[in-house]
Order: structure tokens, then C-alpha cells, then sequence
């Protein structure tokens, strides 16, 4: 390979990472332009370990002859293959601090000791080179402080010595562009996760301004728990957890498949949003005109969902004798202010106002009358079509709230 030739790679490879080319994107065409150059290469595979709530790690597999491939490994996988991975190069090379391992495929090395490396040879590849790629602590993401990567060749004779130089070479620059990638993908998921879809990815378009916030009119949602506080004094910690965790995944999907905005965990309570706006509605930063009515049917297709998976799942739970509970709910439509509230060390992105704190009061009736899902006056009024769908249950005065209301349940029928 020429000096040109690897100028030209390099050159490449900055211009795809500044341009925000992703990983599949890196790695493939790095692999065509060493193929251009004349490295016969067959196989390649790039991953790491990540920074994730539950994925283990990624990789990317190039073929000279497929499309490449991008493998998400979440913890359990990586669990369910452990025998395979303790018999691999890469976690070798992670256990044993090498930073390359080179094995003649066609002389058979390590063929005996490595399982992926007999089912290349099986392939017919001939030569087989893996790198681990440290980074500093200060470039590390969590457990992703290396990129490990293999390249295997199935020319007769395998690599020759300028090919293994120019990739001890050339393979560094791709680990910089490909963490560069990862870091962009990782920060999307972790704001996602921990604030939210449409919070995390405002806060990624540099919406932080502390104090900043907008008027909106949504439907809010407020759940929690029935009986959490006695089920957290009888059970062991751990078994809370899974509880928590199992009801609050049913929860969280409903409101997400329906098109809401969770926002945050209060303890096992949930707060969330369906903006009368919606999400991807207008096209770019621009408000879609409002549509009360589908907001408020979202909402009631989420506590729909909501009612039925939390069925299931206590019946699942009931029957491996787990601890069991329910939910309740209040859904309620108001004026609200969104954005970031709070210290300049430590910022919530979220909703405030009278709205938030009367659809506490209406969640708090569900215990009184003794329903699951109770709704205000204010949403049923903005659901047209969907009011359908509501029974009333009288009117009631509520704490902190100036005048009596009429409060609604889902209608048996209609659910």
C-alpha cells in the first residue's frame, strides 16, 4: 500500500466521522478503500463494549460480500453465549492486555484454541489479525475503554508484512472516528433514557437555557402503585425491584406505543404528557395545529393498554408467586410550563402549574372511588369524540382545588 494510498484512507475517514457518519458507516467504507488499495480482505468485525442501560455491546461485521451487519448484544446474550466468549481472541487479547494477535489460519494456528477462529479456517480463510485499541481514562465511556477488532484474508498465504504494518498503522484513526460515532449514539441513549424522547433530544439541540420554558396545553398523566409503601416494608429488596421495574416497563410502554412523553419516576409513581401538538406533527421546530381530541385518545388507548398489560402481567406474577399489585391513574387537561426547571448544578427538564398539581388531587381520588383510571372534567370536555369512552362518577370537591368537579371513568362497555 503507498503512502498515497493511505493518505487518501485517512482523508476519508475524517471527512465521514466531522460529516457524523455512523459506525456501519465508518467501518465499511474504511474496509472498501483497503480493499481498493489492494488488501485482500474478507471478513472484518469492530466492536466494543457501551454505555447502556441493557445493551453489553456492539459490533459491526464487514463482508467483502454482504451488507454490513451491526449486532446489538444485550447482557442477557452475552450471558446465554459466555462459554463461546471465553474462548474467543477478543476476550484474550481483553484478559491477557496484548494489543494484536496474529494467527496463520492456514497453518492451523489457533485454530484448536479459538472456536471463531476453526470456523474461519472452515471458511477458507488463511490469516487472521485482532487489535485491542486502549483508550485513555479520560476517552473512556463508561465500559467501553477499548475497540477490538479482527481482519482475516482468505489469499493464499495470507497478509504479507506490509499489509499487517499498514493495518497496526491505519487502524488506530478508525477506532478515533468509530468512538467519536459511538459517543454521539451513546449520548442520544442516555438522554432518552434518563429525560425522555422529546426532553432528551431537545436537550441534545442545546434547548438548557436554565428557566427557559414554554406555555403548552397537554393531557397529563399521573400514576402510581397501589400499596407500594406497604409491599416496600414486606419485601426484600431485591424482589421490590423486579416489582418496580416489571410494572413500570408495562406503564412506560403503554404510554410510549401511544404516542406520550414520559418525563419522570417519582418514587413508583410516573409522571407523563400527550402534547395536543404531537410528536412529528408540523415538520421541524414548527407547532401542528392543535388537536385536543387526539391527545386525549391517546392517552385513553395508553390506559387501555395500560389496564390489560398490568392484568397479565399480575397474573404471571401471581402464578411464579411473585408480589403482585396494580396502578392507579389520573388524567386530567391543562395549561402547563415545559422546560428546564431548577438549580444551574443540577437542571429537571419537566411540566409545572395548577394543571400538575390538580391531576395529583385526581389520581389521589382513585383510592376514594375506588377505580383504577379516573379522568377530570377538563378531558373529558377537550375528547370529543372519544367522551364516549368516559362514564361519570359525580362531582366531588377536591383538595386544594376552588371549585367541585365532575370526575370520569373508563366505561366498562366502551374498555
Amino acid at each position: 500500500m503507498t503512502p498515497t494510498e493511505k493518505l487518501a484512507i485517512l482523508d476519508w475517514l475524517s471527512a465521514a466521522a466531522l460529516s457524523g457518519a455512523d459506525e456501519e458507516a465508518l467501518v465499511a467504507g474504511f474496509c472498501q478503500m483497503l480493499a481498493g488499495a489492494g488488501l485482500a480482505l474478507r471478513r472484518v468485525l469492530v466492536g466494543s463494549d457501551t454505555l447502556h442501560p441493557v445493551v453489553e455491546g456492539y459490533t459491526v461485521e464487514w463482508r467483502h460480500d454482504r451488507p454490513v451487519r451491526h449486532v446489538v448484544y444485550d447482557r442477557q446474550a452475552m450471558r446465554d453465549a459466555q462459554e463461546r466468549w471465553l474462548a474467543s481472541p477478543i476476550y484474550h487479547l481483553m484478559t491477557s492486555g496484548d494489543a494484536v494477535l496474529r494467527c496463520r489460519l492456514a497453518a492451523g494456528e489457533g485454530a484448536d484454541r479459538f472456536p471463531v477462529l476453526a470456523d474461519l479456517r472452515a471458511e477458507g480463510m488463511t490469516d487472521f489479525v485482532a487489535y485491542q485499541t486502549r483508550f485513555g481514562d479520560g476517552a473512556a465511556l463508561g465500559e467501553m475503554n477499548a475497540l477490538y477488532s479482527s481482519w482475516a484474508t482468505d489469499r493464499p498465504g495470507g497478509f504479507d508484512d506490509g499489509e499487517v504494518a499498514a493495518l497496526a498503522e491505519l487502524v488506530p484513526h478508525l477506532v478515533h472516528a468509530y468512538r467519536s460515532a459511538a459517543a454521539g449514539r451513546i449520548a442520544d441513549t442516555l438522554v432518552v433514557t434518563y429525560l425522555g424522547r422529546d426532553p432528551g433530544r431537545r436537550v441534545l439541540k442545546g434547548h438548557i437555557e436554565r428557566g427557559v420554558a414554554e406555555a403548552r396545553r397537554t393531557v397529563i398523566w399521573l400514576s402510581d402503585l397501589k400499596g407500594f409503601t406497604r409491599i416496600a416494608d414486606t419485601v426484600p429488596a431485591d424482589r421490590l425491584m423486579a416489582l418496580l421495574n416489571d410494572y413500570q416497563e408495562c406503564l412506560v410502554a403503554a404510554v410510549d406505543g401511544a404516542g406520550g412523553q414520559v418525563l419522570k419516576f417519582m418514587g413508583d409513581g410516573l409522571l407523563a404528557i400527550f402534547d395536543m401538538h404531537g410528536e412529528g406533527h408540523g415538520g421541524g421546530d414548527s407547532p401542528a395545529p392543535a388537536d385536543p381530541a387526539l391527545a386525549c385518545r391517546q392517552a385513553l388507548d395508553a390506559a387501555d393498554r395500560a389496564v390489560a398489560d398490568i392484568a397479565a402481567l399480575t397474573a404471571r406474577r401471581a402464578d411464579s408467586a411473585a408480589p403482585v399489585t396494580g396502578f392507579y391513574l389520573g388524567l386530567h387537561v391543562g395549561d402547563v410550563l415545559y422546560g428546564n426547571i431548577g438549580s444551574p448544578e443540577r437542571l429537571d427538564f419537566t411540566v409545572i402549574g395548577p394543571a400538575v398539581n390538580e391531576a395529583s388531587r385526581i389520581a389521589g381520588m382513585c383510592r376514594a372511588l375506588d377505580r383504577d383510571v379516573v379522568l377530570s372534567a377538563a378531558f373529558a370536555e377537550a375528547a370529543g369524540p372519544e367522551r364516549a369512552r368516559l362514564v361519570s362518577l359525580g362531582r366531588y370537591a377536591l383538595r386544594g382545588v376552588r371549585l367541585p368537579q365532575e370526575l370520569f371513568t373508563l366505561d366498562p362497555e366502551a374498555h
